[in-house]
């Protein structure tokens, strides 16, 4: 994983995990044509993002148990060496 898309693979995993989104809207807003910018790509592979379906049959986006781990280790301080 790129040291350039760690930062922008959290972000999206923040975002999805203040509320569960549209898989429409998240597509829309971070599917790119870049080959070396692959964020959806990389937080669903990684396991850091699962689609389901919503209650009015909507495939919705959210945070997973293990996006929501990563997110935590980001905003703890390093431990000591």
């Amino acid at each position: 994983m790129s040291a350039t898309t760690e930062p922008l693979i959290l972000d999206l995993v923040a975002w999805v995990a203040a509320r569960p989104r549209p898989y429409a809207e998240v597509i829309d807003a971070w599917r790119t044509s870049c080959p070396r910018l692959t964020v959806w790509e990389d937080a669903s592979e990684r396991g850091l993002v699962a689609c389901v379906t919503g209650p009015a049959g909507t495939l919705m986006v959210s945070a997973t148990e293990a996006g929501r781990q990563a997110l935590a280790a980001r905003l703890s301080p390093a431990a000591p060496p």
